[in-house]
C-alpha cells in the first residue's frame, strides 16, 4: 500500500474527470474453489478498488460522491468467528482512516444510499464487472440485468480510471520493477532446470514456487509447453526431449504491480541450426522495438514495423515470399505472427483488459482492425505515452493446423512458401517478451537484471 496521501490525491483527481454523480468501487469477495469454505488463496482484489482505496480485505466497497465531495468506505466489521480462523483485521473505520476517508458504513446502508440516488435521477457509475457475485449484487441494487452490466457500465468512469492508471507513477514504476526482479528469478529457475527427461510440469511448478516464495504468486496462469505453437500451453506430464524447445512465459505479482516474461530454450542446451535461424529473427523482432518504441508514436505502427522485419527475415529464409508491404498488407505474417506486439502492464498483467480494449489499448484515434486474422488480437495500438508500461513480445509459431487451413483454402498463397512450411509442422513455437517502460525520449527494459535469451549468453547460461 502507498502513502495516504496517494489515494487522497487519485480521489480527487477521479473526481474532476468524472464531473458528476455517484460512483461505486465493488471490492472482491473470497471465491470458492471446489466447496464453499475452501475459497481461492490468497483472495485478490479488484484492481480498480485497490488504486483508489488501497485496502486488501474482502467484502468492501468504495463510494465516491461527486457531487456533495464525499468519500465513504462501505464493509463489516469481523466477528469472533472470523477472528478464530483468520485472525484479526482491523475494524472497516481503521482501514478507512490508512487511505484518508472519514465516513464509513455497514454493508446493509449501500442498497439506501442507491434507493436515494436513484430517486434523485443521480448518475450512478460503475466499472464493468467480471465476477458473479458482484453481478447479482449491481442487479439486486439497480436492476440491470447481469447481460447488460457490460453496456451500463460508465464509459465517463472507465475513461477517467483508464486514463490515470495508463500513465504509472515513480511508485509504481518502482513496484513493477521490483516484480520485473522476481521475474529473473522465475525464468532463471526455469533455465537451470530445463534438461531432458525433466516433466513440464515440474519445471512450471518450480517457476511457480519462486512467485509464491519472492511475491504474492503469479500474475498469470504459468505457460511452460515444448509446444510453444500453442500459445497459452499450460505445463503437462509430458517429458521434455533433446532436441525440442521448450516456452517459458510467466510472471509475478508483487505489492499489487506485475512483472510479464517469456523466454524459449533448446531442452538439451544447445540451438540446432534450424532453431537458431527462426529464434535470431525473434530476437531481432523484440530488439527492434527499443529503436522505435517512444512517445508519441502508436504501438499499432511499432507492432507493423516488426511484422515488415519479420517478413523480411522469413523471406529470406524461403518461408515468406513476395514484396513485404503487400505481405503485411494481406495478413501474411500472421501465418507466424497470429498475436499483438503486446499489452498494457501494472496491476493486471493485461492492464485493465476488464474495462474493455477498445478504451485501454486504443482510443477515438487509433481504431482496431476486428476482421483481420492476427490483427484482431492487437491488444495495444494507440500512442505512447510516457509513463505507460507495455509488453514486447514477438514470435513465431508453426501452427499445423493453421498451416493445413490455409494451404487448403490457398489464403496468402502468393506471400507464403507451403512445401517449405511442411518441413516446419513439428518445430512448435518461440517467443521472446520484456516489459518496457516509455520514458521521456524513447524507452528501456524493466527490471535491474536481463533474463538471458541472446543465443551465446542463453546456451552459457543453462550450461
Amino acid at each position: 500500500m502507498f502513502s495516504k496521501e496517494t489515494y487522497v490525491r487519485r480521489r480527487q483527481e477521479l473526481k474532476k474527470l468524472v464531473g458528476e454523480g455517484l460512483i461505486l468501487f465493488f471490492g472482491n469477495n473470497e471465491a470458492p474453489a471446489n466447496y464453499p469454505a475452501n475459497s481461492y488463496a490468497p483472495m485478490r482484489q479488484d484492481s480498480s478498488f485497490l488504486y483508489y482505496f488501497g485496502q486488501h480485505r474482502d467484502g468492501l466497497i468504495g463510494i465516491i460522491d461527486v457531487d456533495n465531495n464525499t468519500e465513504m468506505l462501505l464493509g463489516d466489521d469481523i466477528d469472533i468467528e472470523d477472528i478464530v480462523w483468520m485472525g484479526f483485521v482491523p475494524s472497516v473505520a481503521d482501514l478507512a482512516a490508512e487511505v484518508g476517508i472519514e465516513k464509513t458504513a455497514p454493508m446493509h446502508e449501500l442498497r439506501n444510499l442507491c434507493n436515494e440516488a436513484l430517486r434523485q435521477h443521480r448518475t450512478i457509475h460503475f466499472l464493468p464487472p467480471y465476477r458473479h457475485d458482484i453481478k447479482i449484487m449491481i442487479m439486486d441494487l439497480l436492476g440491470i440485468h447481469p447481460n447488460q452490466q457490460k453496456e451500463a457500465a460508465s464509459l465517463q468512469l472507465i475513461k477517467a480510471v483508464v486514463k490515470m492508471r495508463s500513465t504509472k507513477e515513480p511508485q509504481e514504476i518502482e513496484a513493477i520493477e521490483q516484480a520485473c526482479n522476481v521475474g529473473y528469478e522465475m525464468h532463471t529457475t526455469a533455465q537451470r532446470l530445463i534438461k531432458p527427461g525433466v516433466t513440464e510440469r515440474f519445471v512450471g511448478g518450480q517457476v511457480d514456487g519462486v512467485a509464491r516464495s519472492l511475491a504474492q504468486g503469479v500474475s498469470f496462469a504459468t505457460i511452460f509447453s515444448q509446444h510453444g505453437e500453442i500459445m497459452h500451453g499450460n505445463p503437462s506430464d509430458a517429458l521434455l526431449e533433446a532436441g525440442r524447445l521448450a516456452l517459458c512465459d510467466a510472471g509475478c505479482e508483487l505489492n499489487d504491480y506485475c512483472s510479464d516474461n517469456t523466454r524459449t530454450m533448446p531442452v538439451n542446451g544447445k540451438f540446432s541450426q534450424k532453431q537458431l535461424e527462426i529464434y535470431s529473427i525473434v530476437e531481432a523482432c523484440h530488439d527492434y522495438v527499443l529503436e522505435v518504441a517512444k512517445p508519441g508514436v502508436k504501438y499499432a505502427d511499432v507492432h507493423f514495423a516488426v511484422c515488415r522485419l519479420m517478413t523480411d527475415r522469413l523471406k529470406e529464409l524461403g518461408l515468406m515470399k513476395g514484396d513485404t508491404e503487400e505481405a503485411v498488407r494481406a495478413g501474411a505474417h500472421a501465418m507466424f505472427l497470429p498475436h499483438g506486439l503486446g499489452h498494457m502492464m501494472g496491476m493486471d498483467v493485461h492492464d485493465m483488459e476488464g474495462l474493455g480494449q477498445i478504451y485501454v489499448g486504443f482510443d477515438e484515434e487509433t481504431r482496431p482492425n476486428l476482421e483481420q486474422f492476427g490483427t484482431n488480437c492487437l491488444r495495444m495500438g494507440r500512442r505512447l505515452q510516457e509513463g505507460f508500461v507495455v509488453t514486447d513480445e514477438p514470435g513465431i509459431y508453426f501452427i499445423p493446423h493453421l498451416i493445413d487451413l490455409w494451404r487448403n483454402e490457398k489464403h496468402c498463397a502468393e506471400f507464403l512458401n507451403f512445401d517449405l512450411l511442411e518441413q516446419y509442422k513439428d518445430f512448435g513455437g518461440i517467443r521472446i517478451e520484456d516489459d518496457l517502460l516509455i520514458t521521456a525520449d524513447g524507452c528501456r527494459f524493466m527490471g535491474s537484471k536481463r533474463i538471458p535469451y541472446h543465443p551465446a549468453e542463453l546456451e552459457s547460461f543453462m550450461e
